[in-house]
């Protein structure tokens, strides 16, 4: 008797070749799967402590990052023969992690000779913790030309990366690279070195300290809990310039210890991409360390594409009201805000605007501008321009004088919370609303 299409005949025989057929077929699938996770790059590789392949369900997430902002002023020519180690906090833990370089504001090609990243041994030590310092690729190379306006994107490497842990992430150039690329008010100390001190685990040589982060925009992990990324994008209150210096407590620190502790939280890592300065509408000047591209034309590199991106915190317009050319136009305002969201939730990414803060008391208050704050507040809690929204107005005003924060919540100049204020806005974040969305149809 044979079977259909004539494969196998009946009989002792037919047992014995089903079973061998049976047997290869396992070994082919086997070794396909195999292959699969060796494949290097894209989103299904992941990469254990010692480098070897990790689960192919594993994605990136970002676990820090700060947006490029502007040209580095009084330094036209770069950091030649220099190791410059960024400190960075992360807010998601990953089994293996990448850095984006950038050379957003550059002239000329940024010529990296090596790079490297470590975990930290301590807080505020350019030491790295022993054994784990590793030294970074692009496309196999040990070093990369990163083109003027360009950037650039390591190789994996396989590293346990903690949760709210510093990381060190040091670049060395050889020679002039042309104006830098850089953020200036990172709330962190970090370190220069003369000379190539990338694989430098001591920090001996770090004895330099600085203030800004420089070059570095990014730092993603993958591993079994990376599900997503939320972004923080707006101006100087979501940067964080009057929280305490290297305690990140910036109020996207804050949101970021929830997502990590609470129950029924989603676990994303959270990217602050705020920028001093920062307006809605109208971009600032490459060469002013207060401004930076506006959010409109930033959202693409700053939000959209970046990796495991599933909701974005938008909060900005403030100065749009304060800084010339002045927008005091409330609908003009919420119409940008409904590009942001138009926008986002095209790529399936959810969006959640907020409420814009109070500032009675400030140098810059003035009352017609108030009125402006005020009427696209109620534009957004009446629903009129996002589908969600968080009050950080409501968060952080003085129930007794709303037109001012909470005295202990300001910092000291009635504009940026303090620490208390920041916990506050992140503590007022619905963590329900971060759940990302599925794709708009096309």
């Amino acid at each position: 008797m044979s079977t259909r299409g004539g494969l196998f005949l009946g009989g002792r025989l037919s047992a014995r070749r089903a079973r061998t057929l049976s047997a290869g077929l396992a070994a082919l699938v086997a070794l396909i799967a195999a292959v699969v996770l060796l494949v290097p790059g894209g989103d299904g590789e992941g990469a254990s402590e010692d480098g070897r392949p990790g689960p192919a369900a594993d994605r990136w997430a970002g676990t820090w990052s700060a947006a490029a902002a502007a040209v580095e002023p009084g330094n036209r020519d770069g950091y030649a023969d220099t190791s410059i180690r960024n400190v960075v906090h992360t807010s998601i833990g990953g089994t293996s992690a990448r850095i984006h370089l950038s050379n957003l504001f550059g002239t000329r090609p940024l010529t990296i000779g090596h790079a490297s990243l470590a975990r930290a041994a301590g807080p505020g030590t350019p030491a790295a913790a022993p054994g784990s310092l590793r030294r970074l690729t692009f496309s196999g190379r040990p070093g990369v030309s990163v083109p003027a306006g360009g950037a650039v994107t390591s190789d994996p490497v396989g590293l346990t990366v903690p949760a709210a842990a510093d990381l060190l992430v040091t670049t060395y150039s050889p020679a002039p690279s042309g104006p830098v690329t850089f953020h200036p008010h990172a709330r962190q100390t970090s370190y220069l070195a003369h000379g190539d001190r990338t694989a430098d685990p001591t920090g001996g040589a770090y004895t330099k300290k600085v203030t800004s982060w420089r070059y570095l925009t990014g730092v993603d992990v993958r591993g079994p809990h990376t599900d997503g990324t939320v972004v923080a994008i707006g101006d100087s209150i979501t940067d964080g310039n009057t929280s305490t210096p290297d305690a990140n407590h910036r109020w996207p620190d804050f949101l970021a210890a929830r997502l990590r502790t609470e129950p029924g939280a989603p676990r994303y890592g959270v990217l602050n991409q705020g920028i001093s300065g920062n307006r809605l509408l109208t971009d600032g000047g490459r060469w002013s360390v207060s401004g930076g591209p506006s959010v409109l034309s930033r959202l693409e590199r700053d939000v959209l594409s970046r990796a495991g991106v599933k909701s974005v915190v938008v909060e900005i317009g403030l100065n749009d009201l304060f800084k010339s050319p002045r927008r005091l136009d409330a609908e003009e305002l919420a119409d940008g805000m409904r590009r942001i969201e138009r926008r986002a939730r095209a790529r399936g990414i959810q969006v959640v605007g907020s409420t814009l803060t109070p500032f009675g008391g400030h140098r810059g208050y003035q009352r017609e501008l108030d009125s402006v704050r005020q009427a696209v507040n109620a534009k957004i809690r009446a629903g009129e321009v996002y589908e969600r929204y968080v009050d950080f107005d409501k968060a952080l005003r003085d129930p007794q004088d709303p037109l001012r924060l909470r005295p202990a919540y300001d910092s000291g100049d009635h504009l940026h919370p303090g620490d208390a204020g920041n916990r506050a806005m992140a503590e007022a974040v619905d963590v329900r609303q971060l759940k990302g969305r599925e794709p708009a149809a096309s």
